[in-house]
């Protein structure tokens, strides 16, 4: 019997604000991603009998808790639960199991899986399932996997050391993966996406205060009354210490911390019991000397920097607190671990009409620059009426011709970038360069542009703002396209920063530059429902 007698009353209804309570008490925050867990927990224990349907893929980035998502999912439904990781997996007969025939023959992860679950309707979460291998010499494990994910065809799973048909129908299936990019589309086609996003700041300050100080205080044998972080030593953690999306790096920071006192209080204990063998001061009862000696330990920013060094990281920069020098823009980028905040700079010098690109772009992002620069030099006269520079000897715009060269260069040379999403970015540094009027250091921009001067809509919208909030900026410009993305914003973030959706490169430049749109282009802007202030507290 592989999967033994266990498993729960999976066949009851199960009570969906034990659910709700359950993954509350587990994880903060992640509103959207518990409502479709609610969600999935109620059709499973509607349909009980019934052939798995949904699969669902926690999508986002390390560290914000998919994992263990999978494990509160086990708990709701009352089901065991197992997981596999799929990591380096490049073998198909780590699925499938190898034949008997074989020295040191055994089953295949999925039944080992189940038999360490004890049950025969356990939940199996399918970790890191984007690194697993894709083809090979071996086979192609991810094509193996293919028949364990289809409802239709793993009732009939036939694992090669069992050699018999075994129906994995009452398996509920959930898999976990930093990016999509590596997923095959069938394998896609046969799951249910849920993205997992990252926390903001305040959000993991509330992670540090109810999880990660009382786990780090029981491993390293503290309590409470030996160290306390106060919320602003927390949000010095969290913005000066840490650069993630998740919270696994701030769990080692609040460790580091938790070290320091455990060695503090051993030298503590070991100098009381110096002084009971030397009989310096002996005390009448040695722990309860021990325990008025041993204060609570309240660490302060002043001295985290003693534990834990110099801060690494500077999210509140002076850029985004000042004006930036004309020729630069805040940009907006999304990297696999969140957002990022993306600076573009522009600089001219007598030449030939080239344009020098660097900061390891990518051809898609060089192309981005070619479109602004296009869009510039097309748009010269439009660009000076809007900025008051009339009379064509008095036209900065036209400056950008064949006895300029142009230099666009994006910091962080080391780091390879690509992507649409810089246009309105670039547009924004190239008029800001020829205007001479700089773009305020707290707006943030995201965009494709095209040669229309249309402002077409980007991914990552949720993870480039809590990137732009996280660094200061308080007004972001995005396509209208994007309105709804703002939707799944934190409340908190939404009322503390100022959101302009732009259909136009023109709208964009008059929201960044507070200038005037030219009248011919304001109605064609309002039939296109923008631009548009969803918020406007600052």
């Amino acid at each position: 019997d592989i999967g033994g007698g266990g498993g729960g009353d999976a066949s009851s209804v199960v009570d969906l604000a034990t659910v709700q309570k359950i993954l509350d008490d587990d994880h903060h925050g992640l509103d959207h991603v518990k409502r479709r867990i609610v969600e999935f927990v109620a059709v499973s224990g509607l349909t009980p009998h019934k052939t798995q349907g949904a699969i669902l893929l926690l999508v986002g980035p390390p560290g914000v808790g998919k994992t263990s998502l999978g494990r509160s999912i086990a708990s709701c439904l009352n089901r065991k639960f197992a997981r596999m990781s799929l990591g380096g997996v490049h073998d198909e007969a780590e699925i499938r199991g190898h034949r008997r025939t074989y020295i040191g023959a055994m089953p295949g992860a999925v039944i080992q899986a189940i038999r360490r679950a004890k049950s025969h309707n356990p939940v199996i979460l399918l970790d890191e399932i984007d690194k697993l291998g894709m083809g090979g010499i071996r086979g192609d494990p991810a094509a193996a996997l293919l028949e364990v994910l289809d409802p239709e065809q793993n009732s009939t799973f036939v694992d090669h050391y069992l050699n018999v048909p075994y129906d994995l129908s009452g398996v509920v299936f959930i898999a976990t993966a930093n990016s999509l990019d590596t997923i095959s589309e069938p394998m896609l086609d046969r799951m249910e996406v849920v993205e997992v996003s990252g926390y903001t700041e305040s959000d993991k300050v509330s992670i540090a205060t109810r999880y990660l100080l009382p786990r780090q205080l029981s491993v390293h044998g503290l309590t409470d009354k030996d160290l306390s972080l106060p919320t602003e030593t927390l949000r010095v953690l969290t913005s000066s210490y840490t650069r993630e999306a998740g919270v696994r790096a701030l769990e080692r920071r609040i460790a580091a911390l938790c070290r320091s006192v455990a060695v503090d209080k051993v030298k503590l204990i070991q100098q009381s019991h110096d002084d009971v063998r030397t009989g310096e001061a002996i005390p009448e009862d040695v722990p309860e000397r021990l325990c008025q000696e041993g204060q609570q330990v309240v660490m302060t920013t002043e001295n985290l920097e003693s534990v834990l060094g110099v801060p690494r990281y500077d999210h509140e920069s002076a850029e985004t607190t000042t004006i930036l020098p004309p020729g630069v823009s805040t940009g907006l980028a999304w990297t696999r671990t969140g957002g990022e905040l993306l600076f573009i700079e522009c600089a001219m010098s007598a030449g030939t009409g080239g344009v020098q690109l660097t900061g390891q772009l990518g051809d898609v992002m060089k192309e981005s620059a070619m479109i602004g620069v296009t869009f510039v030099r097309t748009h010269a006269d439009l660009l000076a009426s809007m900025f008051h520079h009339i009379g064509e000897g008095d036209n900065p715009f036209l400056a950008l011709d064949a006895s300029t060269d142009l230099h666009l260069h994006v910091p962080s040379g080391a780091v390879p970038k690509d992507g649409p999403s810089a246009g309105v970015a670039i547009v924004a540094a190239l008029v800001s360069l020829l205007s001479g009027i700089p773009v305020q250091g707290d707006v943030a921009m995201t965009g494709e542009a095209t040669l229309r001067g249309r402002v077409m809509p980007v991914g990552g919208i949720r993870d480039k703002v809590l990137a732009a909030h996280r660094g200061g900026v308080r007004h972001v410009v995005v396509p209208v396209r994007n309105r709804s993305d703002l939707d799944e914003l934190p409340e908190d973030v939404r009322e503390s920063m100022r959101f302009d959706c732009v259909t136009t490169l023109i709208e964009a430049i008059g929201v960044i530059f507070d200038v005037a749109q030219p009248c011919e282009l304001q109605p064609e802007a309002a039939n296109q429902g923008a631009p548009l202030i969803l918020n406007s507290a600052l």
